[in-house]
């Protein structure tokens, strides 16, 4: 595994580790169990520079999707979990019933919680974005007022962008994200 870290200047340093197939943990530096560091693990910054570009640029406003390979650990049900979570557009918020339905299984709203708590890659798999179905932030790896940070983030985002001053809460971008780069 390599490993590095990287320092957001909005919601604190990420530590980054992947390998050859893929981007596997972010790791947010107040998580509550964090990720140990193996010592055959080697750390390489420049192995992560197109992944701290887009970091970068999301946190900056400049991107809404990202375009990097992914290599989660996980159950079968987990990564369709986190594939949903994936098709959430950026800015906008979902509830865990959603998710169940989108992934074509609508009584499993609690075990979508345990795979969105269990996701490897926050931000670049946006579960941020789920939310309870009566509106409130739940559970959060990086807590809640780092959920609460990136949500607002991306609203205001989206507010700068079209020139809006009020972007409602059920905006939903429907354009891909090619088209928003």
């Amino acid at each position: 595994m390599i490993y590095d870290e990287f320092d957001t200047g909005i919601i604190g340093r990420l530590t980054l580790v992947a390998d050859e197939q893929g981007l596997r943990h972010i790791e947010f530096e107040s998580a509550r169990h964090p990720i140990l560091i193996d010592e055959t693990w080697r750390r390489d910054a420049s192995f992560f520079e197109d992944i701290k570009r887009q970091l970068r640029a999301y946190f900056n406003g400049h991107i809404r999707c990202f375009d990097l390979p992914l290599a989660p650990s996980g159950t079968p049900f987990q990564q369709r979990v986190w594939r949903a979570l994936q098709t959430i557009p950026y800015g906008t918020t979902v509830s865990y019933r959603w998710v169940a339905e989108k992934i074509g299984n609508p009584n499993a709203v609690r075990a979508v919680g345990g795979a969105n708590a269990r996701n490897p890659i926050p931000i670049i798999v946006p579960c941020h974005r789920v939310i309870g179905s009566n509106g409130t932030l739940t559970g959060f790896g990086g807590g809640l007022m780092v959920k609460q940070c990136l949500l607002d983030l991306e609203k205001a985002n989206l507010r700068s962008k079209c020139g809006c001053a009020m972007v409602p809460d059920s905006y939903i971008d429907q354009a891909s994200c090619a088209a928003h780069g």
